[in-house]
């Protein structure tokens, strides 16, 4: 991945140079291809809806406003949590309708949520991935969880129907992760999704077996004399492998189905420590993955179970215990040469906080520079941004910051080439003129089924340009939209300006460019 800046191109190092030794530029570079994304939580109504009970028209406000906010800002994808606790944003036979839309468990929005966002974030030319909680069924009872607590929920409820599936821990209900039945459940789960949405990405973030509560075993003894004692000599590995065999298994579904949608996961942010393996990272991290959470991120990345990994990277640079430089360093060793690409997750809800006893997220550079130092590593892929409320709040200007400078040029979804690397044809423009509207470029719409959208680039003067410099990319828009028409109104009166226009497909292979078409604006 190159990256471009003052008119030079950079190749950022191959060389094992670790982190102390790398520098932050000082100037932004940009990306041509870059995810962007920010997470949209809907678990306790955190991001979207507000609150449950909204009207339907409300609800659908809060959203698009989202997506127009994040659009503006450079985001082109987003991140969306469809199932929090064993329901569903979506008519499911898998799962109730979830009570943050109406406050009840089970009860009918009135439309279908899922298709709305799906919709809504193609108009805009974002990528939507589905978000998903494989295991939680509640969220805190407020008192030591108990098998008993099911009679709380709905009969309808799939754990209600199936209590042998249910385990209590701390103050929370979960499925077995160890049982063969709630692993198939999930996976067909997340298959009905696949098969009946235009979803672009299925996504999982850290919550597989549950953080571990000082003093109090997981109480999965039963389970494990039944499906691992026979094969596994501890109950450790035999967790590792449960969840190894759940992203596998999802994975080959995915694919099966339809083989453009991706499959990624954004886990904690530490494998291992250093103490506990010397190929772990210098962190001392009070839990990890592998050890803790039993999510062996290197087996998925090195076997191929997923397309894409966001570790959560929610500390700031050089701190002691977990510094951001050197794990972003140990995670773009780790997926080094292999098929997976690397989005880091970054901690923008931090931002003007207090962490971990110091006051370096009160520093308005510190994600900027986090940003800025990803860009120097050919492995990374883009970043996804927690969460979507807290860009509106823009703490310490962050989110101006986005707009104005870190993605001010707009980005590509970088291409998987393991899943597909045909370009689509090239593009044909029919119409570019002036109007009082701005420059009109309008596209003979693709039939043969591969194009997914259009990128559009803009150079001054009657000569094209390079389409690798991101600064020469000024849209894209999808391939639905064709009927809207783009207008260009960035262009300046009395200058003269080349376009020329690619198109992508749903893995963003970008076809060769149209011809260079001039116009002068008057």
């Amino acid at each position: 991945m190159a990256a471009i800046i003052g008119g030079s191109l950079i190749l950022p190092s191959h060389s094992a140079a670790n982190a102390e030794s790398r520098l932050i530029p000082e100037n932004t570079v940009y990306l041509k291809e870059e995810l962007r994304a920010a997470w949209m939580a809907s678990v306790l109504n955190i991001d979207w809806p507000s609150k449950p009970g909204l009207p339907i028209e409300t609800q659908k406000e809060e959203f698009t406003r989202y997506l127009d906010e994040q659009k503006a800002m450079g985001m082109n994808a987003v991140v969306m949590q469809i199932k929090p606790t064993a329901d569903a944003f979506y008519p499911s036979e898998y799962g109730l309708w979830s009570e943050y839309l109406t406050g009840v468990q089970g009860k009918d929005p009135g439309y279908n949520p899922l298709s709305f966002m799906v919709e809504e974030a193609h108009k805009r030319n974002m990528e939507f991935h589905a978000w998903f909680n494989p295991y939680r069924i509640t969220m805190s009872l407020g008192k030591t969880a108990e098998l008993s607590d099911l009679e709380k929920l709905p009969e309808a409820h799939p754990a209600r129907k199936n209590p042998e599936w249910v385990i209590p821990y701390g103050q929370q209900l979960y499925f077995d992760p160890g049982n063969p039945e709630v692993q198939q459940f999930v996976t067909d789960g997340i298959i009905e999704v696949v098969k009946q949405y235009d979803i672009d990405a299925v996504h999982m973030d850290d919550y597989f077996y549950p953080y571990k509560i000082a003093g109090v075993p997981f109480p999965d003894q039963a389970s494990y004399r039944k499906y691992g004692m026979d094969n596994f000599s501890n109950v450790e590995d035999w967790r590792r492998n449960n969840v190894n065999n759940l992203v596998e298994d999802i994975n080959l579904a995915i694919k099966m189905e339809k083989p453009y949608v991706k499959f990624g996961i954004s886990p904690f942010g530490v494998w291992r420590n250093k103490s506990a393996d010397p190929t772990g990272s210098d962190t001392q991290a009070g839990q990890t993955n592998y050890d803790d959470l039993y999510a062996d991120t290197r087996t998925w990345i090195n076997n191929g179970y997923i397309d894409y990994i966001a570790p959560q990277l929610y500390w700031n640079i050089g701190l002691p215990v977990a510094d951001y430089a050197k794990l972003l360093d140990w995670w773009t060793q780790e997926v080094k040469g292999k098929n997976v690409h690397l989005y880091i997750g970054q901690a923008t809800y931090k931002i003007n906080t207090v962490s971990n006893g110091v006051q370096n997220w009160f520093n308005p550079e510190e994600m900027p520079n986090q940003i800025k130092l990803n860009r120097t590593y050919e492995e990374f892929d883009g970043s996804m941004h927690f969460s979507a409320k807290d860009l509106r709040r823009n703490p310490l200007g962050i989110a101006d910051r986005l707009t104005t400078d870190l993605y001010k040029h707009p980005a590509l979804v970088p291409p998987m080439t393991w899943i597909d690397n045909r370009a689509p044809h090239a593009p044909k423009v029919i119409q570019l003129k002036q109007t009082s509207d701005g420059i009109k470029l309008k596209v003979e719409a693709q039939n043969h089924g591969d194009t997914s959208y259009y990128a559009i680039y803009r150079f001054e003067g009657k000569k094209k340009g390079n389409i690798e410099d991101s600064r020469n990319l000024i849209a894209t828009i999808h391939n639905e939209n064709l009927s809207q028409v783009f207008f260009d109104k960035t262009a300046i009166k009395g200058r003269t300006y080349t376009y020329v226009l690619t198109a992508l497909d749903r893995t963003h292979n970008e076809s060769k460019p149209t011809r260079p078409i001039h116009v002068k604006v008057k």
